[in-house]
Parts: C-alpha cells; sequence; structure tokens
C-alpha cells in the first residue's frame, strides 16, 4: 500500500493546477478558482520552514493569483495539528465537502458500451464539467497529463481517468438522471481500470466527501476502503469573498 504522503502527491500529480510554487515539500497551487483541490496548498511533507511562516506564504502566493488561501491537510497529521494551532480553521463552506475520503480500490474489468474519445466532446464537458464552454483553467485541469476521457452509451455517462506513478486517478464521474440505475456508473469505473491497466496503473484512487453517501456505497461495492482523509483549512481572520 502506498505512504499517505504518496498517495497525495500522486493525485495532485493527477490534477495538475494550472500555476503551481514551492515551500519546501509542500505544493502552492492556482487555477483561477476550478476546484479546492487545485487552488490551495497541499500541506503534506516538510514546509522547511515554521508551519506559521509557511501558511504566511500560503496567504502570498493566494493573494498574488486572486484566490482566497486555503490548505489542504491529512485528518490527524503534525502538519493539520500545526495549521489548526497557527489559528486556521476549517473550510466548512467547502461547497464540495470540506472533509474527504480517499479511497482506494482495485482496477475494474469487463467493461461494456463503454468507449474513449481522443479528446473530450462537448457532451463530455457537459456531464464532466457542467459546461459546452470550458474556461482555459478547467481545460488545463481536466486535459493535462496522460488522461482519458470515457463515455458510457455515447453520452448517457462520462469520467475523466488519469494515470500518475502506477495509480488510476477518477473523477468527474457522471451518469445523466434519466440514465441512472442501469450499472453505467460501474461499467465506467471497469472501463477506467481496463484502460490504466494497458498504461501501468496497477491501482485505483479517488477522492470521495464524506457526506456523499451513495458515492461512498458504490465504491464499497466496488472494493474500494478508505486510505485516509484530508480537510481543507483557512486563516479564521480571512474575507472569504476573494
Amino acid at each position: 500500500m502506498h505512504r499517505t504522503e504518496t498517495v497525495e502527491l500522486l493525485c495532485a500529480d493527477a490534477w495538475p493546477a494550472v500555476t503551481e510554487d514551492k515551500v519546501g515539500d509542500w505544493r502552492l497551487r492556482a487555477a483561477s478558482g476550478f476546484t479546492g483541490r487545485a487552488n490551495s496548498a497541499l500541506a503534506v511533507g516538510d514546509p522547511g520552514l515554521p508551519v506559521a511562516e509557511a501558511l504566511d506564504r500560503v496567504c502570498e502566493f493566494a493573494h498574488a493569483h486572486d484566490i482566497p488561501p486555503v490548505a489542504q491537510a491529512v485528518v490527524g497529521s503534525a502538519n493539520e495539528r500545526a495549521i489548526e494551532a497557527a489559528g486556521w480553521v476549517p473550510k466548512t463552506d467547502h461547497a464540495a465537502g470540506h472533509l474527504v475520503s480517499v479511497l482506494v480500490g482495485p482496477l475494474g474489468t469487463g467493461a461494456d458500451g463503454v468507449s474513449f474519445l481522443p479528446e473530450p466532446s462537448a457532451a463530455w464537458w457537459e456531464l464532466a464539467a457542467g459546461t459546452t464552454e470550458p474556461a482555459p483553467a478547467q481545460r488545463h485541469v481536466l486535459t493535462t497529463g496522460e488522461v482519458g476521457y470515457a463515455v458510457a452509451e455515447i453520452t448517457a455517462g462520462a469520467v475523466r481517468a488519469a494515470v500518475a506513478g502506477g495509480l488510476l486517478h477518477v473523477s468527474r464521474l457522471a451518469v445523466r438522471p434519466q440514465h441512472r440505475r442501469r450499472g453505467l456508473a460501474r461499467a465506467l469505473m471497469a472501463a477506467t481500470g481496463e484502460w490504466a491497466a494497458g498504461r501501468g496503473a496497477t491501482e485505483c484512487v479517488l477522492q470521495v466527501a464524506v457526506d456523499n453517501a451513495p458515492a461512498l456505497a458504490l465504491y464499497e461495492a466496488l472494493g474500494f476502503r478508505e486510505h485516509h482523509q484530508y480537510r481543507y483549512w483557512v486563516p479564521a481572520c480571512e474575507d472569504r469573498s476573494l
């Protein structure tokens, strides 16, 4: 099993921000506000500075890129404890859920009715990103790297698959409401597994908000288990309207 820090770094590689910098091992990321993961400091490893000073750097980077300062830290880690001690608080207003379960599981097999597109179509963008005209940051985050764009039954469902360091990172799994409860989510997961196995992946990882019970139930049925959790943190006095 991969170490927690390794999993977080590989997930970050599979979900690249538009702009990145570093403070020691920490990654500072910005992508015009598109997703928390691409617009936060990944606080894993040694920042090379006292954590309070590293958080000042996080704030400086965020303000320079017109995004609110946010730190992503593994729950229960030394970094998270130090971030809390520095006066930061959980970002409970994060739209997608500030507390996230990172799940690992086997690669799926036996896909049927799923195809991979050479590049994302308008229908794929609509399902995966909620728009047929993605902004530059959306294009960068979702299409950079070794990425596959799977669709089920033409455009009934879609998913993003990315391989980084032997891990398949799955995200943006979506099925149109009128096509749900037909096994398309399972078919998409199976297809991504077969696609990723051909590119050297041996295991799958994905991230789900802890309050997303339907998704957690699906992935548990597919053999996934929780590897760890992470949480988003913000300065207590920060103006969150930025």
